[in-house]
């Protein structure tokens, strides 16, 4: 008989993985079950890009297990997990779809299909640690035509990364040609554990500017932001134009790039 999930569809909810059982998943990689010959060809999350989470907002992104089987296929289901082995207790979390069995279908072929399912995650019930940002693996199972089905512990990945904020303030304004113009901000990181913002210290951050009347930045200098992730950054006055500051990220800290502020030269 076909195996089904029997999860309990929790949206924005992280299950602790020592209470739960997989569909299916009696072993880490794909394996067909049932002497069945379905297989799981590709699984893309947040369509590859990646979940970044405040402290918060909830994000709703999609997961889609793309399988193949000689008879068809019926269905197909993703979740994602965080720890460092599938196999053994290392899981610490499990982010679970709004589909408790199998996403919606469609075929491509008369022995293909892609099936989609829908996660909104909620980071005040989810997002517990600042440890749980990084790398999440994809579990997906695929059924396939009579019966019989597939899984794959490590079928795809994703990072879900902490939201960040910057700043970007220069003065004076105006400006004399040849004097300094000292460019202030902020950057914050979003702290899961505490659910509100809080400075992201030590990490480099670039100070970038575009000349008036054009439309390409440039990085001046890179400076280090400080304990309480305050960012001061120096330069000369030469032209009108516009200043801001630009955070690289990480695997586990979004990106981000100030407003511009613009600096009036005479």
């Amino acid at each position: 008989m076909r195996i089904r999930a029997s999860l309990a569809a929790l949206p924005g909810a992280l299950v602790v993985a020592s209470t739960l059982v997989f569909p299916g998943a009696a072993q880490a990689h794909e394996r067909p079950m049932d002497g069945d010959d379905t297989t799981i060809t590709k699984v893309v999350v947040n369509g590859g890009k990646d979940i970044v989470l405040g402290t918060s907002a909830k994000k709703s992104f999609t997961g889609t297990v793309a399988a193949a089987d000689p008879d068809g296929v019926s269905g197909g289901w993703v979740a994602l997990w965080h720890g460092t082995s599938f196999d053994d207790q290392g899981r610490d979390g499990v982010l679970l779809p709004a589909e408790p069995g199998s996403g919606s279908c469609s075929a491509t072929s008369a022995q293909t299909s892609t099936c989609t399912v829908h996660f909104t995650v909620d980071p005040k019930a989810a997002m517990t640690k600042n440890a749980f940002a990084g790398t999440w693996h994809a579990y997906a199972i695929a059924y396939g035509l009579p019966s019989g089905s597939t899984s794959d512990g490590y079928a795809g990945a994703v990072h879900i990364k902490r939201n960040t904020t910057l700043t970007a303030n220069a003065s004076p304004e105006p400006v004399v040609h040849g004097r300094t113009i000292t460019v202030k901000g902020t950057l914050t990181r979003a702290n899961w554990e505490t659910h509100a913002y809080g400075s992201l210290s030590n990490v480099p951050v670039k100070l970038q500017y575009r000349k008036s009347g054009t439309s390409t930045y440039t990085t001046l200098k890179t400076v280090t932001s400080s304990s309480r992730g305050t960012v001061t950054a120096t330069t000369t006055a030469k032209s009108d134009g516009y200043y801001r500051f630009s955070y690289a990220g990480t695997t586990t800290t979004n990106a981000v790039t100030s407003a511009s502020d613009f600096v009036d030269v005479h």
